[in-house]
C-alpha cells in the first residue's frame, strides 16, 4: 500500500540538532487485521507529534527515587544476585500504585530479567507471569519470587555451612573428602576466567550444592553460587563487558560463598514476612514464569492487568557474554554462540525479511545505514522483534489494561537512536493508544554511563564524551 508519508529527518544544523521536515513518498506496509487497519484513531499520534511530544517533556522528579537508599532498591529478595540495567523495586510499585485497583489482578513482564516486577507483583498478593530467554535470569526469578519458611532455611544453611567450613581443614571432625564437579564441555572458558586453585574450590562447592535433595534449597544455593563468580574470577571487577585482570586481588570462594549467603537468607526472612499467606502457601498458583522468547507470553488473551517491563537496549548489552561466568559453571547451554542467537537486542539476531513498521524507526535505520550498514540491520531487526513483543502485550492484557515499557534513548556513531519514541509509535501499531509519557532521571540504576561517540562503544566515564543513559522513559500504552 502506497501512501505519502512526513518522514521526520535528523540533521545537523551549526553544531544543534533540528528536525526538518522532508515530503517523501514510500511504502509502508501497515498492519492489517481482518482488513482493519490501525492507525486511524484521531487519538493516534502521527511520527512528528510524538517526536515533539517527547521533544517538549519535562522531567518528572516524582519518578526519580533520589532518596532511596541501597537498602532500599536491594530490599527483600532484590539483592540476592548482581544484574546489569535492573530497575528499583520503587519504580514497579508506584506504576502498581497508579494503574492497579483490582486485588486479584495479574502483573506480567515479558523481559522479567532478575525479577524486580515479578517479586514486587508477588509482595502485593497479586498473580505474576513473565518470560526470559536468558536460562540464568529464569533461575534468579526463580530463586527470589520463592519465599522459604526462614526456620527450614535456616537449618539448611547451618547443615550446608558446617560441611563449607571444614572443607581444608582435614583435622576437623567434619572434614569431607569432596570431589570437585567442573563442565568438562566449559572447561576451555573456565581456564580462561580462573586460577586453578579456585576453579578446584569452586568445583568443591558446586558438587555439595548438587547433592541437595530439595530443589528449591539447591535452587537457592545455585544463585549465592552464581553471583559469587565475577568476584572469584579474572573478570575486571567494575567492568560490565567481559575484561581480564590477571593482577586480580581474589578472594577465596568459601568464604564469599558463604557471607552471601547468610545475606540472602536475611533477604528472605524479610521478603516471607510482606507475602500474604495465600501466596506462600500455593506458589504455583501465583507464579507462572518461563524460560522463552518475549514474542510469546504464557498467558491467555485478555489475562493480565499491568505490564511492567524494561527491554534490552538496541546493540547495548549482550547479556548472554555479561552471564557467561554463570552459563557455563551451571552448564546451561551446549553452545554459547547459539545461545546467543536468541536475544533480543543482541547483534546476532536477524529480521528474516520482516517489515519495519515504525516511521521514526525507519529513519533512524537509514541514517546509520550511510555510516554502518551492518549495525543499521542490527538496529532495524530490534524495533522489529520489539513490535512483536508488543503485538503480544496486546494480546494478553484486558480492556482497559497498560503496558509500561521502560527505556532509554542513546547514540549511536553519531545516530541518535530515539528509542522511546519509536516505542511510543509502535505500540499504535499493535492497536494501544498513547496513555502517558514519564521522563525520569535514573540516578540509581546499574549502568555503564559513558560511549564513545566515534566507535559506540560503552567507555570508563574518563574516556568517553558524552552519557549513554542519562534520562529515560517510561512508555505507557493502553488498550482502550
Amino acid at each position: 500500500m502506497k501512501i505519502k508519508t512526513n518522514t521526520i529527518i535528523d540533521k545537523q544544523k551549526k553544531g544543534k540538532q533540528s528536525f526538518v521536515k522532508e515530503e517523501l513518498t514510500s511504502d509502508v506496509t501497515l498492519r492489517q487485521d481482518k482488513e482493519k487497519i490501525f492507525y486511524k484513531d484521531k487519538s493516534e499520534k502521527t511520527a512528528e507529534q510524538i517526536l515533539n511530544l517527547f521533544k517538549n517533556k519535562e522531567i518528572d522528579k516524582e519518578w526519580s527515587f533520589k532518596g532511596c537508599k541501597t537498602s532500599d532498591t536491594g530490599k527483600w529478595t532484590h539483592s540476592y544476585h548482581r544484574y546489569p540495567a535492573k530497575f528499583i523495586p520503587q519504580l514497579v510499585e508506584k506504576l502498581i500504585d497508579e494503574y492497579v485497583s483490582n486485588e486479584n489482578a495479574h502483573i506480567n513482564d515479558p523481559f522479567m530479567g532478575c525479577g524486580t516486577t515479578i517479586v514486587t507483583a508477588l509482595s502485593r498478593g497479586y498473580k505474576a507471569s513473565g518470560t526470559d530467554i536468558n536460562k540464568i535470569a529464569y533461575l534468579i526469578t526463580k530463586v527470589k519470587a520463592t519465599p522459604i519458611p526462614p526456620e527450614y532455611l535456616n537449618k539448611k544453611i547451618k547443615q550446608f555451612s558446617t560441611v563449607v567450613k571444614h572443607l581444608e581443614d582435614k583435622n576437623e571432625l567434619f572434614y569431607k573428602e569432596v570431589e570437585s564437579y567442573i563442565p568438562i564441555r566449559h572447561i576451555e572458558r573456565i581456564n580462561y576466567w580462573f586460577t586453578e586453585d579456585v576453579k578446584i574450590k569452586l568445583g568443591k562447592l558446586l558438587k555439595l550444592i548438587y547433592e541437595e535433595s530439595d530443589l528449591t534449597i539447591r535452587d537457592f544455593f545455585t544463585i549465592a553460587f552464581s553471583h559469587i563468580l565475577k568476584n572469584c574470577s579474572l573478570w575486571l571487577q567494575e567492568s560490565t563487558k567481559p575484561t581480564r585482570d590477571i593482577n586480580k586481588k581474589l578472594v577465596n570462594p568459601y568464604d564469599l560463598f558463604l557471607k552471601h549467603l547468610k545475606k540472602m537468607e536475611r533477604g528472605n526472612n524479610s521478603f516471607y514476612k510482606i507475602v500474604p499467606l495465600k501466596i506462600k502457601n500455593n506458589i504455583n498458583k501465583f507464579l507462572n514464569i518461563q524460560i522463552g522468547d518475549a514474542r510469546i507470553q504464557p498467558v491467555s488473551d485478555g489475562e493480565v492487568d499491568l505490564i511492567v517491563s524494561s527491554s534490552p537496549y538496541v546493540t547495548s548489552y549482550e547479556y548472554a557474554d555479561l552471564h557467561q561466568l554463570s552459563t557455563i559453571w551451571l552448564d546451561l547451554v551446549e553452545d554459547l554462540k547459539e545461545y546467543k542467537k536468541q536475544f533480543i537486542g543482541t547483534s546476532f539476531k536477524k529480521c528474516n525479511n520482516r517489515t519495519l513498521r515504525s516511521k521514526i524507526a525507519m529513519n533512524i535505520v537509514n541514517t546509520m545505514f550511510k555510516k554502518d550498514s551492518k549495525i543499521a540491520k542490527e538496529i532495524e531487526t530490534f524495533f522489529i522483534d520489539m513490535e512483536e513483543v508488543f503485538d503480544e502485550s496486546f494480546r494478553i492484557l484486558k480492556h482497559g489494561g497498560r503496558c509500561c515499557y521502560v527505556i532509554g534513548n542513546t547514540k549511536l556513531k553519531g545516530v541518535d537512536i530515539l528509542n522511546a519514541e519509536v516505542f511510543a509509535e509502535s505500540l499504535q501499531y499493535s492497536g494501544f493508544k498513547i496513555d502517558r509519557i514519564i521522563k525520569r532521571e535514573i540516578p540509581s540504576k546499574i549502568l555503564p554511563q559513558k560511549r564513545d561517540e566515534k566507535t559506540g562503544r560503552f567507555a570508563n566515564n574518563k574516556e568517553a564524551n558524552y552519557e549513554a543513559y542519562p534520562i529515560e522513559y517510561i512508555v505507557i500504552g493502553l488498550k482502550g
